[in-house]
């Protein structure tokens, strides 16, 4: 930057507190036109700056992809009760298994129990996870609500609209 300072030969009085009028002259600055960036010297600055944000916005998003694909995926209680949802009868009781290979060392359990005389069953799902490698396997429950009026009525089973409900008609095939 170049600067060019210019003196006036006239003489200003100036107060200052403590003497009475001095005489100062006045200072001025003039800037040069090369001192300042041109419009296109600005634009190009700006057009650096973001292609390396943008750079290293990419860089950390991809890493972030990465880092996902090297977790462990944990498993999901709702693929158990997506599979009983799809079945048209319930039986009150329990069962249990596990997943096989797709994921060792973890187990899952539920419980069938009837809470409504007219088909409404609970569903409470466990799943014990034991891959975590801590003292103690991780659990998960899950309690669903399903209506399924064409089960059987409790253990004993029964048939809808037996002895205490009306009774059910039957239409002759023709």
């Amino acid at each position: 930057m170049n600067f060019r300072v210019t003196s006036d030969t006239r003489q200003v009085p100036r107060l200052t507190p403590s003497s009475g009028a001095r005489f100062v002259s006045p200072v001025t600055c003039h800037l040069s036109p090369a001192a300042a960036f041109t419009l296109l010297e600005v634009m190009i600055a700006i057009g650096i700056f973001f292609m390396c944000v943008f750079f290293i916005l990419e860089l950390v998003s991809t890493n972030l992809r990465h880092v996902q694909r090297l977790q462990k995926p944990s498993v999901d209680i709702g693929s158990l009760a997506s599979e009983l949802s799809l079945t048209n009868k319930l039986e009150e009781g329990g069962d249990s298994g596990d997943f096989g290979s797709l994921y060792p060392s973890v187990s899952w359990s539920r419980e069938i129990v009837m809470v409504g005389t007219n088909g409404l069953f609970q569903v409470d799902f466990t799943v014990l996870d034991g891959s975590g490698g801590g003292r103690f396997p991780v659990e998960s429950k899950l309690s669903i609500f399903l209506y399924r009026p064409e089960s059987m009525m409790g253990v004993g089973g029964g048939s809808r609209g037996g002895a205490t409900g009306p009774p059910v008609r039957s239409y002759p095939s023709r």
